[in-house]
């Protein structure tokens, strides 16, 4: 049994969906599949919650298009002798939208439980009509099957709960093929619709997968898997042929967009493999992630992230490490900031990390209250944050413990002329980062990509 995920590009047009419809009428074992909403509508629902909420009435031309597209879908690739129940199910529900709009722009407020309700239209209506796509297939609501929890004012799921509700429905589904939506849920407790964040279906779809004990998680997207580096920024780049489960959460922390993070999860705890593929050239082999890596010591992949600040504190205190590592990351928790990279230190009396730009001034002020006795006294002289910065990470399982990579990488960057403000290499076994200017970040990705990437 397999689950396949199909995200938002694959999912977007008559046209792609006829891909979506080909790839799962071809597979011969039982398989769940996970929709997103069509392909930047969930982005248009939110825009359009915004102009409801401000007054502006464009929000009801928004919601024309909206429906007129799944109206249009519906002619285009649902059979003619099922188009009349699919309607019947979707124009409930796009009534309902417009009502919610209508109410948002007469109160002119937009509550947190009613933009979650919102944005759960795309997935439910997607789920519907690609499940009357398919000959045979059984539609399942997410609502009823995913369920979320309360934690310090963040829905996360409950996978105990969830776990029991997915193998007491999907799993004695008797047609070939469940399909579910993505990224929406329910709170467990008052039954309010919820979702899971932003690239949600993934994960929906790895919990699905986790709880079935499945063979196999398939993500169908619009790549051919993951990729040495950014095809967009160099064309160079080859599909990674096999990863570990570590090498590509590595790769995803360090800004590759194939998969949402906490999909890895669910089924590495299971060693359920997951397989990148390409919707729209299903033959391509594209990438595997399992338990194992392929040649360890050897790197995979080179990465960046974007919109990164350096922050420095100096001064004596900065020479005791652990109590400067404890208190900086003690005070940036409380204010709900995460530490992007730590960096090794250049000088005794310096201690530097990096975080997004938007959290740059919160960081800053955060420290500035956790040392200002410090600071008094002489013994920090300066908190300094740097903008405009960018993280390179080069990945490969054991690389960390490569001596020669780190010279041979920061050798290249200066014959270059890249400067690095920051580097973190060898206390992480699974990559070597370095923070440069985010001018500098494109060729400096060439370069590295060249380094370890092209053969002469």
């Amino acid at each position: 049994m397999k689950v396949l995920k199909f995200g938002g590009t694959s999912v977007g047009t008559a046209e792609s969906l006829t891909y979506v419809k080909h790839i799962v009428e071809s597979g011969e074992d039982r398989m769940v599949v996970v929709v997103s909403a069509l392909g930047g509508l969930t982005d248009k629902l939110l825009a359009t919650a915004a102009l409801a909420s401000s007054g502006d009435q464009r929000y009801k031309d928004n919601m024309l298009s909206i429906a007129e597209r799944h109206r249009g879908i519906i002619t285009a690739i649902i059979a003619p002798e099922f188009q009349d129940e699919v309607s019947s199910t979707v124009e409930p529900m796009l009534e309902e939208l417009g009502k919610l709009y209508d109410g948002v722009a007469l109160i002119g407020e937009l509550p947190d439980q009613t933009l979650d309700r919102i944005v759960s239209f795309g997935e439910r209506m997607s789920s519907v009509i690609v499940s009357r796509m398919i000959p045979g297939a059984t539609h399942f609501n997410s609502l009823d099957i995913i369920k979320t929890e309360k934690w310090f004012n963040k829905n996360i799921a409950d996978t105990v709960l969830t776990d029991r509700n997915i193998k007491e429905t999907l799993s004695l589904c008797k047609s070939k093929v469940a399909v579910i939506g993505g990224f929406i849920s329910t709170d467990r407790d008052s039954g309010e619709i919820t979702n899971l964040g932003r690239g949600g279906s993934d994960y929906t779809a790895a919990l699905v997968a986790a709880a079935l004990d499945a063979d196999c998680l398939e993500i169908w997207t619009d790549v051919d898997g993951f990729m040495t580096a950014d095809p967009r920024i160099i064309p160079q780049a080859q599909v990674i042929d096999r990863l570990s489960f570590v090498e590509s959460m590595e790769l995803c922390s360090f800004g590759a967009k194939v998969v949402y993070p906490p999909t890895i999860y669910p089924v590495f705890h299971k060693n359920i493999p997951i397989r990148i593929l390409n919707t729209f050239r299903s033959t391509a082999p594209g990438t595997w992630i399992t338990d194992k890596a392929a040649n360890l010591g050897e790197a995979k992949g080179v990465t960046s992230v974007r919109k990164i600040s350096i922050i420095e504190i100096e001064g004596k205190s900065a020479e005791n490490v652990p109590e400067i590592n404890s208190r900086t990351f003690n005070s940036l928790a409380k204010s709900g900031i995460s530490v992007k990279l730590v960096s090794q230190p250049t000088a005794d009396s310096s201690f530097s990390f990096a975080v997004s730009t938007s959290d740059s001034q919160r960081s800053a002020k955060a420290l500035e209250q956790e040392f200002a006795p410090d600071m008094e006294t002489g013994e920090i002289s300066r908190i300094q944050a740097t903008d405009g910065m960018a993280i390179i990470a080069i990945v490969g399982e054991n690389i960390g413990h490569e001596s020669g990579t780190g010279p041979r990488i920061l050798n290249s960057l200066q014959r270059a002329g890249i400067s690095v403000a920051a580097s973190s290499h060898g206390a992480s076994a699974m990559s070597h980062a370095y923070v440069v200017a985010e001018t500098d970040a494109d060729n400096a990705l060439r370069i590295i990509h060249e380094t370890f990437f092209e053969k002469s």
